[in-house]
């Protein structure tokens, strides 16, 4: 049987209702996309909540109290993993997916933090203050989230450690080694590629531009053969696939680069016209050149 999703309202009722009832809550803050006027919301979007407490360790101590907002399908708790371990810190967070399709992120944060949880998330909307400790409202803004334009080093840095790691992939191919080729490109190379391509983006649409958690708005802003191209970077399904992508990764870049050095009347570093030699001749023993 189908659990009937529930709205907004009733989701918010729900987490205002726990706090206003535990006298271990003080307060309640709304953050992430839910609190982002700039976007739009659908069926999918996570409540982001912050509970500020007074004993982080007695409401992690026990799971019952979690019940009241409803049937769980599945909850991680990223501070109890021991496979995975999390930063340091006094917070403690459940990731809660529920029977009838919403999802709640939230957090304990100690009272002690609460100002600091604030100033350094420009969305945190206050929805709850039992004890007045938080200020005049300010309007939520999405600006720490906005594209930080590169220093000289910070660019040079981007291309050097792309370049040094487009090695690693062409040593892989050249060797037979899928898995390791694979995963420099995907973790390395285009975690690189995707900071210049933010990079581009804010010299043509303004550095006030919040590309969303792991670049999922990015789109918006790249004409649409770039976009496909770009998807194209993910098809590592086979050897031929993966050098395909690895050359790919290595056009976009390089011209994402270039518009960045040109804008902003940097160096453009040596790194490609040295390295792209190296990985034809390395990666290209297995296959054609691809630079």
């Amino acid at each position: 049987m189908t659990t009937a999703k529930r709205d907004s309202a009733e989701v918010l009722l729900s987490i205002l209702g726990v706090a206003r009832q535990d006298e271990r809550v003080r307060a309640v803050l709304l953050s992430g996309s839910r609190a982002n006027p700039a976007v739009e919301t659908d069926d999918f979007q996570d409540y982001d909540i912050v509970y500020a407490v007074t004993d982080v360790a007695s409401l992690r101590g026990n799971d019952a109290w979690l019940d009241a907002f409803g049937p769980r399908l599945i909850m991680q708790k990223p501070e109890a993993m021991h496979l995975f371990p999390p930063a340091p810190g006094n917070r403690f967070t459940y990731l809660m997916l529920f029977e009838d399709g919403n999802r709640i992120d939230l957090t304990l944060v100690p009272v002690a933090e609460l100002a600091d949880t604030i100033a350094s998330d420009g969305l945190a909307t206050v929805l709850l203050d039992k004890d007045n400790r938080i200020p005049v409202p300010r309007a939520a803004s999405d600006k720490s989230f906005h594209i930080r334009p590169p220093t000289g080093r910070t660019f040079d840095d981007c291309c050097n450690e792309f370049w040094w790691l487009s090695t690693y992939v062409a040593k892989g191919l050249c060797r037979g080694e899928f898995f390791y080729a694979a995963y420099h490109l995907a973790h390395g190379m285009r975690s690189c590629l995707m900071i210049m391509l933010a990079w581009e983006i804010g010299t043509r649409e303004g550095f006030a531009v919040n590309l969303g958690n792991e670049y999922k708005y990015i789109p918006r802003f790249l004409p649409p053969d770039v976009t496909l191209r770009l998807m194209r970077t993910y098809d590592n399904g086979s050897t031929a696939h993966l050098h395909d992508a690895l050359g790919e990764t290595l056009a976009l870049f390089r011209e994402a680069s270039r518009k960045v050095a040109r804008y902003f009347s940097y160096s453009y570093p040596d790194y490609d016209d040295k390295v792209s030699p190296y990985l034809a001749r390395t990666a290209g023993k297995k296959r054609a050149a691809f630079v």
